[in-house]
């Protein structure tokens, strides 16, 4: 809650209201008994176990239920206090739940458009990919061919060379060099 005046921090959150409330809650600082609870340190066990060995027990219990009926009778008299105020900060949150209502729709509609845009492209690209590569495997089977047809063509030349004696001897010699250098 904002606003106010005579504020006094306690346990380093802000209570503020009117000069009866500061002096409410200053006497309940001021006692002995709450002191205890406002430590940094405060260990309910330890607490537990020295209100047991000390035997004052029923006193301590009624002095805390005292005083959790004023912070209670403090908290109403805040409530009605800053009515005003709280129904317009209630009203604030259920105003921004909306608009995180609404951005949360806005933002399912656009991952709803990204998956979209992402199935156009990444089917024609994974189509591309398998493309690529068939033409790779393609070419590398073309060059293959061509080297067999060669290979082909050359052993043919040779045969003919071979059959020509030796007048196509040089001839032949040529042609298994060239043969030699398409294997």
């Amino acid at each position: 809650m904002e606003g106010g005046d005579g504020g006094v921090a306690v346990a380093g959150q802000g209570v503020q209201g009117s000069g009866a409330a500061a002096a409410t809650v200053r006497e309940l600082l001021q006692d002995e008994c709450y002191s205890d609870f406002l430590n940094e340190d405060f260990d309910v066990k330890t607490y537990t176990s020295q209100s047991i060995h000390q035997a004052v027990i029923a006193e301590q219990l009624a002095k805390l239920a005292q005083g959790i009926s004023q912070l209670d009778k403090e908290l109403h008299l805040q409530v009605v206090a800053r009515h005003e105020d709280l129904l317009a900060q209630a009203t604030g949150i259920e105003t921004l739940e909306g608009v995180l209502q609404m951005m949360q729709t806005r933002i399912a509609a656009l991952q709803g458009a990204v998956d979209r845009m992402k199935a156009k492209i990444v089917e024609p690209y994974n189509k591309i990919v398998a493309r690529t590569a068939q033409l790779a495997r393609l070419q590398v089977a073309c060059d293959l061919l061509r080297r067999i047809v060669r290979i082909l063509y050359l052993s043919q030349r040779l045969q003919g060379q071979l059959q020509g004696g030796s007048r196509e001897i040089t001839k032949a010699a040529q042609s298994l060099n060239e043969l030699g250098n398409t294997i």
